[in-house]
């Protein structure tokens, strides 16, 4: 079962609340963090891309940076720009966006659920990307960003999470993108000892959704220190990880497309009469169309969309892998008719994710800066959850989570 905990944690007091927290450090270079910061001396963007505060250029991975994050988190705290809370608690996360509103428990998951299987992913990692994050956690000594989790959803959770909600957040803010974020902290012990008993005796497993990087990384520094503490216990605030905790019933995966530069050497008619070999293909006319469902894909060629029907025989429905979308796409027209055998290394591809719009396609393709462009049916949370159980591994740039967690509305110190 999951093991779930709360725990004291650092945040900022109401009134700045806003220009503290911000997006996280993965989904944005440096000179547009620069641009985010701007007028925020409080934003946490000051420790999570501290580079904003040393010269332009500066390597993102030197030792300057981290070290200018810690000298920020320190100055933080001091000017009472991130106050700690007097015990351990839980807290409620919700975000808002096109109208719908989905709520998650802030908690402090265990590291060695990650390592026993508990903590169930979907993605693979890559070490730099892990390190980099395990270095400033090392210099930080906090979580200074959650991760997102999921679990099947469970009554009771909910029925304390609705209760809870009806009363006013102690934050509530819509962000300059547009999206809604509210944040409760749960002051009463009984109610904090109830969530984590409800996780450790009705939550078997709890799935990474978004932040597989992060939390690889939170894990290894826990097994670190263990194994450098002679007098380890288990107790420590090092063997957990802050992550926010989503029932998989609230969650919406959005879709994840694909453009590609070229057509391989074939002309548009070649390319059109080997697709209808494993599709039924149908001209849709010059506006956008939208795939309905799943194995129905749409393409954007020479002006015109297409709408893409995957033949009987192009997948397998009894092969949680086999029958994703996006291996249909790889298996029977990236791989064998565009050439396109390895989606992490090739330069001839490209990855949009659906918050940007099927015009985004349109627009890539038009400007000649690519061949053609094909959009994707999203995949669901049965099907992410299918995979993650099975121990398989969805391919790149499958799942794409919005809005994301904005970082700063509490930190974990280990």
């Amino acid at each position: 079962m999951a093991i779930v905990k709360p725990f004291k944690g650092l945040r900022p007091p109401k009134e700045i609340v806003e220009k503290v927290t911000c997006l996280p450090y993965d989904v944005m270079n440096s000179e547009e963090a620069t641009q985010m910061a701007e007028g925020k001396k409080e934003s946490l963007l000051h420790v999570t891309r501290a580079e904003i505060d040393l010269p332009a250029g500066t390597d993102v991975h030197s030792e300057i940076v981290y070290e200018k994050a810690v000298a920020n988190f320190k100055k933080m705290q001091g000017n009472g720009w991130l106050v700690d809370e007097d015990k351990a608690k839980f807290y409620i996360y919700a975000q808002t966006m096109d109208s719908r509103t989905q709520y998650g428990i802030v908690g402090c998951a265990f590291c060695e659920d990650y390592f026993n299987g508990v903590i169930k992913k979907h993605e693979l990692t890559r070490t730099d990307k892990e390190e980099d994050r395990m270095i400033l956690t090392r210099y930080t000594n906090a979580n200074i960003e959650p991760v997102f989790f999921s679990y099947k959803a469970v009554p009771e959770i909910d029925e304390i999470v609705n209760n809870i909600v009806k009363n006013k957040a102690d934050y509530d803010f819509v962000a300059e993108d547009g999206f809604g974020h509210h944040f409760w902290v749960i002051n009463d012990d009984i109610t904090n000892k109830r969530i984590e008993e409800l996780f450790a005796t009705k939550v078997p497993y709890t799935y990474v959704a978004d932040g597989h990087h992060r939390t690889a990384a939170a894990s290894r520094i826990g097994l670190e220190r263990k194994q450098q503490n002679p007098n380890h216990t288990g107790n420590e605030e090092y063997n957990y990880f802050m992550a926010v905790h989503f029932p998989d019933s609230q969650l919406k995966i959005i879709d994840y497309n694909r453009v590609v530069k070229d057509l391989n050497g074939l002309s548009k008619e070649d390319f059109l009469n080997k697709l209808i070999e494993k599709f039924v293909v149908q001209d849709m006319g010059t506006e956008i169309y939208k795939p309905c469902s799943l194995h129905e894909f749409s393409m954007y060629i020479d002006g015109h969309w297409y709408k893409l029907n995957a033949k009987a025989g192009t997948y397998n429905d009894n092969d949680p892998l086999e029958v994703l979308d996006v291996n249909v796409l790889s298996n029977h027209v990236l791989n064998k008719i565009l050439g396109i055998e390895d989606l992490r290394t090739s330069k001839r591809i490209d990855f949009v994710g659906g918050i940007r719009g099927l015009g985004e396609l349109q627009k890539r393709v038009d400007k000649g800066e690519m061949k053609v462009a094909f959009a994707l049916y999203p995949v669901s949370m049965d099907q992410l959850i299918n995979i993650a159980d099975s121990g398989n591994i969805m391919p790149p740039k499958t799942t794409w989570f919005e809005p994301k967690l904005r970082s700063g509305f509490v930190i974990h110190k280990i």
